[in-house]
């Protein structure tokens, strides 16, 4: 473990904390607009899927909620130019966070991975150079660091390539499905429109991103490839960016990406854009350090106690790496099931839609009603509903609440069916189990759902 606090240059942390605040404000930003102002998304009124165990987080009303998406906003600001920054990035954990856990049916994976970098980033010295807390002089200036923290970073990354191509090798994947059912709907994109509908582009890039996510960590750890290894990640994340609505995942993996260069790359690149520009941009020239940390008395009070910060790196690793393995302990295709799903990075993986009823009995009169989903729900949460086994039992729970409330007794039957890709619709819920009965249990096999016969 001694290599993770061997003292490395500090300028990779400086850039992405940089970036990660940039990234921050607009993720933040586009939250505000589109799910709070144009979605009604954050409304205390409309029902809301939440996470199992946290139920206690509930939406602030207006303007409170406005007043909540202000704060983060200038916390995002704050960590950008390192101003009280373990301060700012505390807050802004615990605010990304909740704003994470208010919807279950806006899951994203890059919401997720930002979670865990938000908790990652509070215990990094990203606030030691080139910050306003150096420059007012609350923290001492750094030019070197331990290199745990770069690890952390590299190590965050890694992951998420690694298990993306680990569940890429299924069989539908291998067919190029969906990106055959995605790509020709694609064909209006700007600059690579003909090319998505060619017939032989989902293969390409079904199987390049399989070669990419699979190879792109040993690749970035040798110096002669890790060029060719960026230039492929570039050329990836750029055309998700173009011909998919996923937010800013594609450049916070390019920022990750990057953390696998050597550690002075920050630099090197902003001097050979100066030396393009001598005479304009010379008062941006960054002194290169020498290979013997100038402040080495600091690292060693900040590697005072190494069992800790050992078994805290050990802890987190042990988290991501068993954590997308528990889909494992449930039978079926976890596709279909969800059942392991989320927080496994098994991304863009598949094209599931669904569609049905609720059919609530009245137990005194057996009189039946059937419950429209949309009548409660807005689009994205009744899509995602129809093809997510916990996100149906949650709404039949809400469901008998509300005629529990009007003093009725209720059953509640779900007649649901889904599409998995190019496969037959097929119904998705035992119609016959009353979901009142059924409670969700995180680790065991939900037998309500039903198995596809393909």
């Amino acid at each position: 473990m001694n290599f993770l606090f061997k003292p490395t240059d500090i300028a990779p942390l400086i850039f992405f904390r940089v970036a990660f605040g940039i990234l921050s404000f607009i993720d933040v930003l586009n939250s505000y607009l589109y799910y709070h102002l144009e979605k009604d998304a954050f409304n205390p009124e409309r029902f809301q899927f939440p996470y199992y165990g946290f139920e206690w987080v509930q939406v602030f009303p207006d303007p409170w909620m406005t007043l909540f998406f202000a704060i983060l906003l200038l916390l995002a600001i704050a960590i950008t130019l390192g101003y009280r920054y373990r301060l700012a990035c505390s807050l802004f954990f615990l605010g990304f966070t909740y704003l994470f856990l208010l919807e279950k049916a806006s899951y994203l994976n890059h919401a997720y991975l930002f979670c865990w970098i938000c908790f990652v980033m509070i215990f990094l010295p990203a606030d030691r150079a080139f910050s306003w807390d150096v420059k007012q002089g609350r923290q001492v200036r750094w030019s070197h660091m331990p290199s745990w923290p770069l690890f952390l970073l590299q190590f965050l990354m890694g992951v998420v390539y690694f298990f993306g191509g680990i569940a890429k090798i299924n069989p539908d994947w291998l067919r190029a499905m969906p990106l055959q059912i995605w790509l020709p709907a694609k064909a209006n994109v700007f600059l690579i429109g003909d090319f998505l509908k060619a017939p032989a582009s989902a293969y390409f890039m079904a199987y390049g991103g399989l070669f990419l996510d699979l190879m792109i960590v040993p690749l970035l750890l040798f110096r002669k490839t890790r060029v060719p290894a960026l230039l492929m990640a570039i050329f990836f994340h750029f055309t998700n960016a173009l011909v998919f609505n996923i937010g800013i995942f594609p450049y916070l993996s390019l920022c990750l990406t990057a953390m696998y260069f050597a550690p002075n790359f920050p630099r090197r690149t902003i001097n050979s854009i100066v030396d393009r520009w001598p005479k304009r941009l010379g008062w941006m020239r960054v002194p290169m350090l020498p290979a013997t940390p100038i402040n080495e008395a600091s690292l060693q009070q900040y590697n005072g106690n190494k069992s800790w910060q050992v078994g805290g790196i050990s802890l987190l690793i042990a988290i991501h790496v068993l954590l997308p393995l528990r889909h494992h302990l449930f039978p079926g295709n976890v596709a279909w099931t969800e059942e392991g799903h989320r927080y496994a990075w098994r991304m863009m993986l598949r094209s599931k839609a669904g569609a049905g009823v609720f059919v609530v009995e009245d137990l005194a009169t057996g009189e039946k009603e059937r419950i429209q989903p949309r009548d409660y729900l807005w689009y994205k949460q009744e899509r995602k509903m129809y093809t997510h086994p916990d996100m149906i039992l949650q709404f039949a729970h809400f469901l008998q609440k509300e005629y529990e409330a009007k003093g009725k007794q209720v059953a509640i039957y779900a007649d649901i069916q889904v599409k998995l890709n190019d496969h037959p619709k097929q119904r998705y819920i035992d119609p016959a189990r009353d979901l009142t009965q059924i409670q969700w249990k995180m680790f065991e096999h939900s037998d309500w759902i039903l198995e596809p016969t393909f």
